[in-house]
């Protein structure tokens, strides 16, 4: 299925805190992907928190699966959308980042 919601990522000022809250709090586990990066688990949707030095402002990111990654950026920006992050690869695939016409980031990610 294409388009789904796969992935949410917040912003987190302190990882080590972020990771005790969330886990002593509802159980979730964490995966480490360096110092800036942690995935967690057991929440009922995948996600992680990414370290930010500034203050947090709409801090979450919405990340879409769509198997045709080039594709669908193409379909993203022909629809009003404006690339905010190019393609990068990451530790399971690759990624984009988005705004849609009224400012919200979101990120479309594939194998």
């Amino acid at each position: 299925m294409n388009a789904p919601i796969d992935y949410i990522e917040f912003k987190a000022t302190n990882l080590e805190k972020t990771k005790r809250f969330y886990g002593q709090t509802f159980g979730w586990t964490f995966t480490d992907y360096g110092p800036s990066y942690t995935s967690f688990s057991e929440s009922g949707v995948a996600g992680g928190f990414e370290l930010s030095p500034e203050p947090i402002v709409n801090g979450t990111l919405i990340v879409l699966y769509y198997s045709d990654l080039v594709g669908i950026r193409e379909k993203v920006i022909a629809a009003g959308g404006e690339i905010s992050k190019e393609i990068f690869e990451f530790p399971g695939g690759k990624r984009f980042h988005f705004t849609d016409p009224s400012g919200n980031e979101l990120a479309i990610w594939s194998e």
